[in-house]
């Protein structure tokens, strides 16, 4: 298994496919990509470049955006990561405006489940936080997902306070009426600015509440994210900052931008390694891969 210098095994890549989105949610973070960059890989750059991870043992891919969705050609590009050997899973990311439209498509291309961001079942307070009218398609795209079999469907809600913290019960009954799992995201920045102040709420209320509430608890392998299994069904996760020490030590996942640079942590733009300049340059599968453990040498945790 590959392991970056700190000994933090790599198994996963997490894979922008865009930086376009069709909302316009005042938290995002961009997934720490530079607004400039406008260059998107082509399906069969993405094969490679999953190929290459994948020659690692890397065997799990996440795409995320932007918004993935809004690739006219992301069934091909879930169906040509599938087919790459040795990846063991596929999974989207997606705000879920679109998901209806593509839920049966992209199981059937190889993708195994999708998280979707809902953080409100109050349509002014979805228009607040989106700036869009698209709640309702929101919602049918995560039942369709369900109905699809793209399971585990996650829903994932940014706590904010003044705005949704007086849903989590709502939120939870919405869960567990639909068979889908509800991730409590604590809102986060990589500093304690005035959006930070305004909106954060902590979770240790919250979680021991919900351990009141569990007949039991588990552990996620990724950054040890606890899952509660509430009496008389369902599960609710928590999602802490990723700001913090206890993210980094676990972290195992490389990330790739939307414009083709190995990232290899969430919070840098300093270190970043191109691989599709040289791939389209004609560059050798022995060549990628030493970009490839080049990234991954660069790893190093953020917070210490």
């Amino acid at each position: 298994m590959l392991r970056d210098p700190y000994g933090r095994p790599l198994k996963s890549i997490r894979i922008s496919v865009t930086q376009r989105c069709n909302l316009k949610c005042f938290y995002c973070h961009l997934e720490g990509e530079d607004p400039s960059w406008k260059d998107e890989m082509t399906p069969n750059e993405i094969q490679k470049i999953v190929s290459i991870a994948a020659s690692f043992g890397i065997g799990r891919v996440k795409l995320t955006g932007g918004e993935p969705l809004l690739r006219k050609d992301i069934v091909e590009i879930v169906e040509k990561i599938r087919n790459v050997p040795g990846v063991e899973e596929v999974s989207m990311t997606t705000n879920g405006t679109l998901l209806s439209k593509y839920a049966y498509d992209l199981k059937k291309a190889g993708l195994t489940r999708v998280n979707v961001s809902l953080d409100t079942l109050v349509k002014e307070k979805y228009r607040q936080i989106t700036g869009a009218d698209t709640f309702d398609s929101v919602v049918s795209g995560i039942l369709e997902a369900r109905n699809a079999g793209l399971n585990p469907v996650k829903i994932n809600m940014v706590l904010l306070k003044g705005l949704n913290e007086d849903e989590l019960f709502e939120m939870i009954d919405f869960a567990r009426e639909n068979d889908v799992i509800l991730q409590i995201i604590e809102f986060e920045s990589p500093y304690e600015n005035e959006m930070y102040r305004k909106y954060h709420v902590g979770l240790d209320a919250i979680e021991e509440l919900l351990a009141k509430m569990s007949e039991r608890i588990t552990i996620r392998e990724m950054h040890h994210r606890k899952r509660y299994h509430l009496r008389g069904g369902g599960e609710v996760e928590v999602v802490r900052p990723m700001h913090n020490t206890e993210f980094c030590r676990y972290c195992n996942r490389i990330r790739l931008t939307s414009n083709g640079r190995l990232k290899p942590c969430l919070f840098r733009n300093d270190n970043l390694i191109d691989i599709v300049g040289p791939l389209r340059k004609g560059a050798t599968d022995d060549e990628l891969k030493k970009l490839f453990l080049e990234a991954v040498k660069r790893r190093k945790p953020y917070f210490e």
